[in-house]
């Protein structure tokens, strides 16, 4: 009779503290576990199993959204569209990337930073993917075609390349720049983790408020013609709600913080994090849809169609410089400083 031995479990004593989480106690996996492990501990509670389902179940409703969207546009001659599949492309990479990450971020040290270097870059890549859908479909009456419009995706996309390297930085600082052999096992992150979390909520918060600009815009400050009014309105303002506590959540680790070791498997701030996202950008993409449809006279008229290389362009132009630093990250992890003949008499 064949048995399916499940991964064993150890507490936050028994596994090296790069892989500590605030406040969790309980349930973590072996730091040197197998791939086999890995994709075995996926239907085994531990305490990153919820943030891998959370994220892992979404992408295809994501997938099921654009595919549905490809069938009924146009998407080879319609540039119109062009901004909204490159956003609904986004939206179902980055949580993919991240349910991979989570559960491939146990192998060694090296690939837990590996895994969420990729997990950092999907993530700058839907920044993206929202401004350049933003831009096209959501700027109100009054801000077409203004220098602001005109610059908003270009800056969007050093944003979303600053994001990759900052938010990298964050967990592994420049290694190659020190001579300690076991670098990348404690700085910066272990080391100094409110500066290392401070760095990548700022990281993630800067894009997403510059994104967000023209709506915030839109919603509370415009007023009287040119404000754009319409129906996607109350859906994107659940998604603004939702994105704030899904940034208040990853910053504070509430509820876990108040009582350690009671959300280690269930509850804790990672998974509501993951939650709230996901909610947040179904409301955003209902939103999008919605503004692209109702808006598409005044939008065309008013507007030059989006060109290939404000939608097209832009987003080969961040994935070629986010994979070129996360290429250099995590070359830095494997990089081994030359011994000195000092240190080899010492």
């Amino acid at each position: 009779m064949l048995t399916w031995k499940l991964p064993k479990l150890l507490g936050i004593q028994q596994v090296p503290k790069v892989f500590h989480e605030d406040s969790i106690l309980f349930g973590y996996r072996h730091p040197r576990s197998s791939a086999t492990d890995c994709i075995i501990s996926v239907f085994q509670m531990t305490n990153e199993t919820l943030n891998i389902w959370t994220h892992f179940l979404p992408t295809w409703y994501f997938l099921w959204k654009l595919l549905a969207l490809l069938y009924t546009l146009d998407v080879w001659t319609d540039r119109y569209a062009w901004p909204l599949v490159l956003y609904m492309v986004s939206c179902c990479l980055y949580p993919f990337t991240s349910s991979c990450a989570h559960t491939f971020s146990v192998m060694s040290v090296r690939a837990r930073h590996i895994c969420f270097f990729f997990d950092y870059g999907a993530l700058s890549l839907y920044s993206l993917g929202s401004a350049v859908a933003y831009s096209a479909y959501v700027f109100p009456d009054r801000w077409l075609n203004s220098s602001y419009h005109q610059y908003y995706v270009p800056l969007a996309v050093t944003n979303s390349i600053v994001c990759t390297g900052m938010s990298c930085y964050s967990r592994l600082g420049l290694p190659f720049l020190h001579y300690n052999r076991d670098i990348i096992e404690r700085f910066p992150e272990t080391e100094r983790p409110r500066l290392s979390k401070v760095m990548r909520v700022l990281a993630f918060a800067y894009p997403y408020l510059f994104d967000s600009i023209p709506l915030f815009y839109r919603l509370y400050l415009c007023t009287g013609d040119g404000c754009t009014e319409n129906d996607a309105c109350a859906a994107h303002r659940w998604h603004i709600g939702l994105a704030f506590l899904t940034g208040f959540l990853f910053a504070t680790h509430l509820p876990e913080r108040l009582a350690p070791g009671c959300f280690d498997y269930i509850g804790h701030s990672h998974q509501l994090f993951h939650v709230c996202a996901v909610i947040g950008t179904h409301f955003q993409m209902e939103a999008l849809i919605t503004d692209m449809s109702q808006r598409q006279s005044v939008l065309t008229a008013a507007a030059p169609l989006p060109s290939f290389i404000h939608t097209v362009g832009a987003v080969w132009m961040c994935i070629a410089v986010s994979l070129a630093l996360i290429t250099a990250f995590s070359s830095a992890l494997y990089w081994k400083p030359r011994t000195s003949s000092n240190s080899k008499q010492s």
